[in-house]
Formats: structure tokens, C-alpha cells, sequence
């Protein structure tokens, strides 16, 4: 029984594929039940995200995966064939484990898939599809994903415009808990950093939006975390002295935060620094309030130079991630063979028991109809001995008989080395 990992993603696969062979979590759960009583395939687990859909399975051949994942999803499996990359034991280890780092994400280093692999991995044990060595090596991706995400920088440059405006902000201040954070438009761009921010501990988040339902949706996400006000738009100009930092993403044609509209929220905040980014093309903030003494603006162009330079450490700091996963993966898959060479020599131990407790019945009966005790002495030990070392005497012929002679003379030199350890433990 083999490990595999099998799939498609952004690498590998057209969206229109993708999206063919994509799973929601009713339609997975439904498919996965049913595998569970199925003898031949019935130990695996599913990712399957906007950007890649991947099987992981306990397997005797990794052809049974690929017809699977293609019948579930009325796909001809030559066609998907094409487009899936497969590995087996300590590389498909190592995908997962890449996988859960984020080392294989469109976005380098993205959070978000870890917690994805672990809702996959819950919705298979709910489906009763999990042995306990799949968990295990899962338990093990996420322990590597944890080493990669501590041990290397991969995740801690800013690589997205939200995230790039939360650091950004806790960079020109320093104590997060005393900000007030307004956002300008409750848009995808300004909810990220708005998200960003509340788990970073921020003290407030003012929302200005021209519709209020999409401001209360934001709210809504985020109060949990933050204390949340919800100003109407025509309100922006009067509060803006409210807010340390400022992140406009309107799409309006017109700017809608003004030079002097900034310029007397400076006075009313005595002068206190504020941060005002602008994500908007057209602009919404008057490029004239970066003259303003204690001003910080930042553009998209500005956030976009620092998420490349933040990209390119993160590319670095892959490198490093990299070797930490196929060692990590390495050491998984000895740990597994050590363990099955346990079971091995376990069953071996007992099997010489057997053949112990045979003979020592033999020679008390000997001894009880009345024969010479070193005679029997003798036989008992010779017969065990030729008994226990019959198996490696066979394994000796086989592999004399095999062309490559390197497993002969491994299995040559690990004797010579136990019998040298016998001896110095005698001495």
C-alpha cells in the first residue's frame, strides 16, 4: 500500500477544467460516504480549492485514484490525464507538505490553504475515509507547514494590497490598539484591509460607504474583532480627523477626499500624523495633501514596488523552505519503514519463541526418560541454531543470486557489523 497525492491546479489546468472537476463540500461529503464502503479505494481525502483539486489516498495503484477522480466527475480519463501530476511516498509527502505551506499557491506563501487542507482533512474523518497512517501524515504536513511558517520569512512580507496597507500602517504607528482605521468604500480591496487590520488589534474601524447595506455587511464580519462605527458618505468630510489611518477604494471618477477638506482634519487632530493610502484608479485623494506636515500618502504604484521587492524575499526565503519540506518528508517515510520493519521483526522474535519453547519441551522430556544432560544440552542448541539461522542463510543465497551486488554485500557487511558488536559487548 502505497501513499499518493493526485491532482490538478493552476500549473497544470485551464480554469474550465478546474471547474470541472472542482468539489463543493455537499457534493464531497455525499461522494466521500460512498467511498467509504468501497473495498478498493475507500482511505483518502480531497482538497479541492479555487485553484486546485488534489486526492491524497492509501492505494495499490495510483490508476485507481485517477479513474476515480475522472468517473465522479463524468470526465473522460484520458483527457484528464494530461493535466494531473502524480506522486508517490516520500514525494507525495512532500507535495503536501508544499501544498500546506503555501509553496505551491498562485500567491507564495498565501494562510489561507492550511486551513483549507484541515477542512479537507475534517470532512473525510466525518466520511469515515481516513485511516489512522493518512492522518498521521497529514498531522505530519501540518507540523512541517508550522516549521516553514515559524523557521522561514515565506509568509511575512506583505504580498497582497490589503495586507501591504495593514503592515504599512504598523509601520508609520506604533501601538496598533490606539488606531482608528477608516476605509472609504467597503469594496473586496477595502474589506481586506479592513479584516487585515482587526486581527492585527486595532482600536477602531470607521466604514464610509454610499450604500449603508455593504457597510453593515462588513461590519458584520468583522465586529467580533473590533469596535465598528458606520458613517454615511456625505459625513466623510467631517470625520475624517477622526481616523489615523485612511484607505480610499471608491472607483469614483472624481477625487472624494480633498486637500482642504485633510487639511482642516489635521488642524482639528493638532497635527497628529495620519496615513492616507489611496487604492483607487482614478485616484480619490488630492495628490496636494502629501505637502501636508504630518502626512503619510501612499498610491497604488507605491504599495505595488513594495510588494514586489516583498515578493521576491519571499521567492528567497522558498529556497530555504524547500529543503527544510524534502527533509521534513524524508524523515516521515523513514519513520514509516522503521515502523513496518518493527511489525517484521516483531513477528520474527515470536516466530523464534515458537521454535524456543519447541525445543525446550523436547529436551525435558529427554531429560525426564532419563537421557545424558550434556547430550541434550548439546542437540537443543544445536537444532536452535540451525533453526534461527536458516531464514538468513536463504536471504544470503537470494541475494547472491541477484545481479546488482551491492545487496549482498550490504547484507555481508551489516553481519560482520553485528557480529564485531557482539563481541565488543562481551569484551
Amino acid at each position: 500500500m502505497s501513499f499518493f497525492a493526485l491532482g490538478v491546479n493552476h500549473q497544470t489546468a485551464s480554469v474550465e477544467l478546474r471547474e470541472q472537476i472542482a468539489f463543493n463540500p455537499e457534493k464531497l461529503t455525499e461522494l466521500l460516504q460512498q467511498q467509504s464502503h468501497h473495498q478498493i479505494l475507500n482511505d483518502l481525502v480531497v482538497v479541492s480549492t479555487c485553484n486546485r483539486t488534489e486526492v491524497y489516498a492509501m492505494s495499490e495503484n495510483v490508476d485507481i485514484v485517477l479513474h476515480w477522480l475522472a468517473h465522479v466527475n463524468g470526465i473522460d480519463v484520458k483527457q484528464l490525464s494530461n493535466h494531473v501530476y502524480r506522486y508517490e511516498n516520500a514525494q507525495a509527502v512532500a507535495h503536501l507538505m508544499r501544498v500546506a505551506s503555501g509553496l505551491d499557491s498562485l500567491m507564495l506563501g498565501e494562510p489561507q490553504i492550511l486551513g483549507q487542507v484541515k477542512t479537507a482533512l475534517s470532512l473525510a474523518k466525518d466520511a469515515d475515509t481516513v485511516s489512522s497512517e493518512l492522518n498521521k501524515i497529514f498531522e505530519y504536513a501540518f507540523y512541517a507547514a508550522k516549521r516553514v511558517r515559524s523557521e522561514t520569512a515565506v509568509g511575512s512580507h506583505a504580498v497582497s494590497m490589503g495586507y501591504a496597507v495593514a503592515q504599512l500602517a504598523l509601520q508609520v504607528f506604533s501601538k496598533p490598539e490606539t488606531l482608528t482605521i477608516m476605509v472609504v468604500a467597503a469594496g473586496e480591496m477595502n474589506s481586506l484591509v479592513a479584516k487585515h487590520l482587526a486581527e492585527m488589534g486595532v482600536g477602531k474601524v470607521l466604514i464610509c460607504n454610499r450604500t449603508r447595506a455593504r457597510s453593515e455587511n462588513l461590519a458584520q464580519e468583522i465586529a467580533h474583532r473590533v469596535d465598528v462605527e458606520i458613517i454615511e458618505f456625505d459625513q466623510l468630510a467631517e470625520n475624517l480627523h477622526r481616523a489615523d489611518v485612511i484607505s480610499s477604494c471608491t472607483g469614483s471618477l472624481h477625487q472624494v477626499i480633498h486637500y482642504q477638506d485633510v487639511k482642516a482634519a489635521l488642524k482639528k487632530r493638532r497635527y497628529q500624523q495620519m496615513l492616507l493610502v489611496d487604492l483607487a484608479v482614478p485616484r480619490d485623494i488630492d495628490s496636494k495633501v502629501e505637502s501636508l506636515d504630518g502626512v503619510y500618502l501612499y498610491g497604488v504604484d507605491d504599495l505595488q514596488t513594495v510588494i514586489e521587492e516583498n515578493l521576491a524575499q519571499r521567492r528567497q526565503a522558498a529556497v530555504e523552505a524547500e529543503v527544510m519540506v524534502n527533509q521534513l518528508a524524508t524523515e516521515l517515510m523513514t519513520h514509516q519503514r522503521v515502523k513496518g520493519a518493527g511489525q517484521t521483526i516483531h513477528a520474527y522474535r515470536a516466530e523464534g519463541e515458537v521454535l524456543a519453547q519447541e525445543e525446550l519441551s523436547l529436551a525435558l522430556s529427554q531429560l525426564d526418560s532419563g537421557e545424558n544432560a550434556e547430550d541434550i544440552i548439546r542437540s537443543l542448541t544445536h537444532r536452535l541454531t540451525q533453526k534461527l539461522l536458516h531464514p538468513t542463510s536463504i536471504l544470503l543465497r537470494e541475494a547472491a543470486k541477484v545481479e546488482d551486488p551491492a545487496y549482498l554485500e550490504m547484507m555481508q557487511q551489516s553481519l560482520k557489523d553485528i557480529a564485531e558488536n557482539r563481541r565488543k559487548v562481551k569484551k
